[in-house]
């Protein structure tokens, strides 16, 4: 993840538990209570409901579209059901990252 925040200079969180509620929801709710919510990217995972949610901040949209954020959920949602969460996670993230930093420069 420092890798991530240092390609970007955007903050990734990881949340990798049971959703408390409507998934989408609920990693909304994760993503508003971070220190600099307009600056962030939250991955939430919960393994056992088989659910990815990725939320970006108003400044991440600007850098970082639809189409990056769906490739690299593709990649991860392929690593996980291979079994590989870490993998899965660290390939995202760094996917998600160097998208952002592509397009801000």
């Amino acid at each position: 993840m420092r890798r991530a925040e240092t390609t970007c200079r955007f903050e990734f969180s990881v949340f990798v538990g049971h959703a408390q509620g409507p998934s989408r929801d609920y990693a909304r709710r994760l993503h508003a209570a971070l220190t600099s919510p307009a600056r962030s990217v939250l991955v939430m995972v919960d393994p056992a409901a088989r659910v990815l949610e990725i939320v970006t901040g108003a400044e991440v949209r600007h850098a970082l579209d639809d189409d990056a954020v769906g490739l690299a959920a593709s990649g991860m949602q392929s690593a996980f059901a291979e079994g590989d969460l870490v993998g899965g996670l660290t390939d995202g993230i760094g996917r998600l990252a160097d998208a952002a930093s592509r397009s801000r420069a």
